[in-house]
C-alpha cells in the first residue's frame, strides 16, 4: 500500500521533500531505501536528518556499515548502508538486532542485501530516477 509520493525535480527541492517525508512517517521508525547507485538514496537520507534537526555530518557510513546520529528531539538516529555486506552472519555479528528493535529511527540503504532480516513493520522507500534526473520518492507500507 502506497503511504506518499514524493516527486525531487531538483537538489535545491531535496529539504521540501525531506519535511514531506517526515510528515508521512507517522509512528514507523524503520525505513529501507531501494534504488539504484546515484539514485539518491544517501542525498535523501541526508535531508531527512537535516530536516530532523541533526547537526553532525551525515555522510553515507558505506565503509562503517552504520552510522549514528541525534535529532533535535534527542531521538536517536541508525544510517545503515548494506552495500558492502558479504552475509548475514556479518548482519547478526554487527549487532543489527540491537538497532533494529531498540526504537530508534532506522534508515537502511542495500536492504535488499538484508531482506530476510526486515521486520515486518519496515517501509519500503523507492527512489526512482527519470532520464531528466527527476527522482521519484514512493513509501510503501
Amino acid at each position: 500500500m502506497i503511504i506518499k509520493k514524493i516527486e525531487i525535480n531538483s537538489i535545491e527541492e531535496y529539504p521540501a521533500a525531506a519535511k514531506e517525508f517526515i510528515a508521512s512517517m507517522g509512528n514507523n521508525r524503520i525505513f529501507a531505501f531501494y534504488g539504484s547507485m546515484g539514485a539518491g538514496k544517501t542525498t535523501f537520507i541526508k535531508s531527512v536528518c537535516e530536516a530532523m534537526g541533526v547537526e553532525d555530518a551525515i555522510n553515507s557510513p558505506t565503509f562503517a556499515i552504520v552510522n549514528e546520529y541525534e535529532d533535535c528531539k534527542a531521538n536517536t538516529i541508525y544510517h545503515f548502508d548494506f552495500y558492502r555486506i558479504k552475509s548475514i552472519a556479518e548482519v547478526y555479528n554487527m549487532g543489527y538486532e540491537e538497532y533494529i528493535y531498540s526504537d530508534a529511527y532506522c534508515f537502511m540503504e542495500w536492504p535488499e542485501l538484508i531482506e530476510e532480516l526486515l521486520p515486518e513493520e519496515t517501509v519500503k522507500v523507492t527512489i526512482e530516477e527519470d532520464e531528466n534526473g527527476k527522482r521519484t520518492i514512493t513509501m510503501n507500507a
